[in-house]
């Protein structure tokens, strides 16, 4: 715009000075200056970087690819996935200069991005829908009428009846449950639920760092440790020794989220670690996991071999699990015979 003589230099670096504080992107401060408008905007960027346009207002909100718009895919991106064609995804933005968001939708998605210039207050109208759909459906989950248990989404649940401190209490029910979905939605890999002396924690763990989500009153500290043990079929008499369970969360037809359950026992009650395992991460393939190219020959050749073993190793979040998920993607066919053991202590 500065090359067109439509912006000053000065004032160019003024509103990304504004946006950078404001953590919006230069087209979203720009349109807030009230000198030009969505449709100009959008004009300029694509016949500037030769990207399409499109209008937004034509594209039915019910035909976007689902699996694509995924809390964690769309988290902090101002972009949203349109449509999907061989092996590309189309995505609109209203600021083409984003390459950052462009790379990373590539390496979650593992297609090649094909950008699509929209007007910036049709794409935040759509985000927004987007984002209350979500709301909407989490709410029905947590406050509607069959909210109130946990039961319709956990499966093979340990009977409620078993002895110790009373689990029925169905705030309690409803605060997990959301923190279980509100865990998934936000990408998290991981959830801690802490006991301190004067409070208590739960933290999510996002892209390796973990962080501070709520405090719930300490004084249901028992029941939550107790509605945890119960849905991951631990003893929830036994409070002095480590335990170890797991559980699944149905989230549809078609998806259900595995976790790991962790208990163990300190100075001001249980601490809780809540792996979180999604067997869709499977489905991104090899490609989309990050090897490097001599590394993915490596993996592909072992795991194509008649008989040896495949020894994985790695911190925790380095990717073991969902490599695992993705290799026996790929050797899950109708003449091959899979078993599975697993030990997670």
């Amino acid at each position: 715009m500065v090359q067109k003589g439509l912006l000053k230099e000065a004032e160019a670096q003024g509103l990304q000075s504004k946006a950078n504080e404001a953590n919006l992107t230069f087209v979203e401060q720009l349109l807030q200056s009230k000198n030009y408008s969505d449709a100009d905007v959008a004009e300029f960027a694509a016949s500037t970087f030769g990207f399409p346009l499109m209008d937004l207002g034509a594209m039915d909100p019910e035909h976007l690819p689902a699996k694509f718009l995924e809390g964690k895919i769309l988290n902090g991106k101002r972009a949203v996935p349109l449509f999907t064609r061989d092996n590309r995804l189309f995505v609109g933005f209203s600021d083409p200069t984003l390459r950052s968001a462009m790379d990373e939708l590539k390496f979650q998605t593992g297609l090649h991005i094909e950008p699509i210039v929209v007007e910036d207050g049709k794409l935040g109208a759509l985000i927004a829908k987007l984002s209350r759909t979500a709301d909407t459906s989490l709410k029905d989950l947590v406050d509607g009428d069959g909210g109130s248990d946990m039961d319709s989404l956990v499966t093979e649940e340990a009977p409620s009846d078993a002895p110790g401190v009373q689990i029925d209490d169905a705030p309690v029910v409803r605060y997990i449950q959301k923190t279980l979905l509100d865990a998934i939605n936000g990408g998290a890999s991981d959830i801690h639920f802490e006991p301190y002396e004067k409070y208590y924690r739960v933290r999510y763990r996002v892209d390796g760092e973990l962080r501070e989500i709520s405090q719930p009153p300490l004084a249901i500290k028992e029941k939550i440790a107790s509605r945890i043990k119960v849905i991951s079929k631990l003893d929830i008499s036994e409070k002095r020794v480590p335990q170890d369970g797991r559980m699944k969360l149905v989230m549809s037809k078609n998806r259900a989220i595995d976790f790991r359950v962790s208990t163990l026992p300190t100075l001001h009650g249980e601490k809780i670690v809540m792996r979180i395992l999604d067997p869709s991460s499977a489905t991104l393939g090899i490609e989309a996991l990050g090897y490097e190219q001599e590394q993915k020959e490596a993996i592909l050749n072992a795991i194509s071999r008649p008989y040896g073993m495949v020894l994985v190793t790695g911190p925790t979040g380095s990717g073991k699990t969902v490599s695992l998920y993705a290799c026996l993607n790929l050797l899950n066919k109708p003449g091959i015979n899979i078993s599975t053991a697993e030990d997670p202590a």
